[in-house]
């Protein structure tokens, strides 16, 4: 059982078995029983998703032209300017 801050107040077992009763009485709140609740999954989702591993973390500074034109295309603007490095390296080896 968590840890309670000082001056909470707990229901009595008469009170909470009433608050149970009226929360499955109610259609639209029915509490998940204890089968559903095994079949919850956590959603977590915290800050950008895992690279590749093939990709460096570099700090470049490009024209405000070239930012500005590839930003105007979209989300995967990044990506799109690797991308068109990428080709650049490849017909300039």
């Amino acid at each position: 059982m968590p840890k309670l801050k000082a001056g909470t107040i707990l229901p009595t077992p008469a009170e909470d078995a009433d608050i149970t009763a009226a929360a499955m009485a109610d259609p639209d709140a029915v509490p998940f029983t204890d089968a559903e609740w095994e079949q919850v999954k956590p959603l977590v989702r915290r800050g950008r998703p895992l690279g590749s591993g093939t990709k460096t973390q570099v700090t470049l500074r490009l024209d405000v032209e070239v930012v500005e034109k590839f930003r105007a295309s979209g989300d995967g603007w990044q990506t799109r300017i690797n991308d068109a490095l990428k080709s650049w390296v490849r017909t300039h080896a």
